[in-house]
């Protein structure tokens, strides 16, 4: 059993310095040379782990597919309001891509390289079919505004994608880590409903 638990840390260990490498620089400038460095670890050590790039950018992507299913059981419950549900599974995992490095890398991955997916179905390929399953739901029960709902999925993953790429906060009263005052904006926009009105 601690052998076990040994192979489960270092497992854990190298996924993570994988993708601080892969969220840095990409599939391509990332080696096993890199990772192995990274942690201390001998390329033949890391080679009884995963015995290839792809494989570990595979477990990346796999757990981010797990991340995103918990994500969306979390709020997505029986009688939940479908409106609501779309709104808090966006922000949630654009929170959590904010203090997570694994995803931020299977993000990176699976639109860099969403070869590595297959034969199973890729995070953003699952996310945008679930945002377009609820923007249907929420135009059927709550009046969410007649748009395309295959678009308005791509948009929110478009915006996700590009929260990657700022900084955390949108100006100095955007202190919440996923930018509400950002998605606020964009959800108020897509709803139809009218702008709360902002203070000068």
């Amino acid at each position: 059993m601690a052998q076990q638990e040994r192979a489960r840390r270092t497992r854990e260990k190298v996924l993570t310095a994988a993708a601080e490498i892969f969220a840095d620089q990409g599939y391509e400038s990332t080696t096993l040379n890199t990772v192995a460095d990274r942690i201390g670890m001998t390329k033949g050590a890391l080679y009884g782990h995963f015995p290839s790039k792809g494989s570990l950018a595979r477990a990346l992507i796999d757990e981010s597919r797990t991340t995103w299913t918990c994500l969306r059981a979390q709020y997505d419950t029986p009688g939940a309001d479908a409106a609501e549900v779309l709104e808090d599974v966006v922000v949630g995992f654009a929170d959590r891509l904010r203090s997570d490095v694994r995803l931020r890398a299977a993000l990176r991955l699976a639109a860099d390289r969403p070869a590595l997916a297959e034969p199973t179905t890729d995070v953003l390929t699952e996310m945008h079919t679930a945002l377009t399953d609820l923007v249907r739901r929420a135009q059927r029960h709550n009046g969410f505004p007649d748009h395309s709902p295959s678009l308005v999925a791509e948009l929110l993953l478009i915006v996700v994608r590009g929260l990657l790429n700022t900084r955390p906060t949108c100006d100095n009263n955007a202190h919440t880590a996923g930018g509400e005052p950002l998605w606020r904006l964009l959800f108020t926009a897509l709803s139809g409903t009218p702008a709360l009105p902002t203070l000068p």
